[in-house]
């Protein structure tokens, strides 16, 4: 099912493919138009796996959530490219077995932000706010943030899929860095990276060419390049390993729990 329609009080460039509304699409959200289905259709003809890794990272999502807010006992996350509303999302994981712990959920993209705060009017102790990833400062002091996130205390942020869509001429390093440094010791940071490691050449590049004609380009990564943005952390067991391999949970059909994973993914503590 698709929904044709923007958030009303929204403008959004329905004609070009949205990443957001393509990430939608794979795991089997209504958010998205016409062209975000046709490019996602591309991207499935070359990668038909891609649904499977798409839900396999939201796994890795809800299973670091669940880890900070039960064993490590952070109430606070920050969760920047947090893309179109999804069930399972972190504000529901926490509730569950965390209540009273506080959500900002950020992203740059005006109508997965408007679709966002339609559907989470009224959740207690969240919010969401447009800002960008690659402008730290301007983020850090939005009082929507401030409002709700005390950096005097540990914090959760949540970098999920989201920066390899920053090219390296933008520093996502940087970026990380900052917010890393706002946080005080026991600050976390959860991250999920793209990675064409082990890859063949020929498809690869094929699917990179879709998305330069998207919202935002494609900027797969190496696992040492990926394992920069943990500078300033202690990784967390079993490190930065393929998504579906940090800390799986049995399968139900007995199958082997980890799931097709397209990157890597892991979780550290600020020292």
């Amino acid at each position: 099912m698709a929904s044709e329609a923007a958030p009303v009080g929204t403008e959004s460039d329905q004609s070009r493919p949205n990443v957001a509304r393509m990430y939608d699409y794979y795991l089997g959200g209504c958010h998205n138009f016409a062209p975000d289905r046709a490019a996602a259709e591309q991207v499935l003809s070359i990668f038909p796996d891609t649904p499977v890794a798409a839900q396999t990272n939201r796994h890795f999502l809800r299973r670091a959530v669940r880890h900070l807010a039960t064993e490590v006992g952070i109430r606070q996350f920050l969760d920047i490219g947090a893309g179109l509303p999804t069930q399972g999302n972190v504000h529901e994981i926490v509730r569950e077995c965390a209540p009273g712990s506080r959500v900002v959920y950020v992203d740059v993209d005006p109508v997965a932000v408007a679709y966002a705060r339609q559907l989470l009017a009224g959740a207690p102790d969240t919010t969401v706010l447009r800002a960008d990833v690659r402008r730290p400062d301007e983020l850090l002091a939005d009082p929507e943030v401030n409002r709700l996130i005390d950096f005097s205390e540990p914090v959760a942020v949540l970098l999920v899929a989201v920066l390899h869509f920053v090219r390296d001429a933008e520093d996502p390093w940087a970026s990380v860095a900052r917010l890393r440094d706002e946080g005080v010791p026991g600050s976390a940071l959860v991250l999920s990276h793209l990675t064409l490691d082990g890859a063949p050449p020929v498809p690869a590049q094929a699917g990179r060419a879709v998305y330069q004609q998207s919202s935002a380009p494609l900027v797969p990564r190496t696992h040492a390049d990926i394992s920069r943005f943990f500078d300033g952390y202690d990784l967390v067991e079993p490190g930065l390993v393929w998504w579906g391999d940090w800390r799986p949970e049995p399968a139900p059909d007995g199958d082997r729990p980890g799931g097709v994973s397209h990157g890597y993914g892991g979780v550290g503590l600020r020292r």
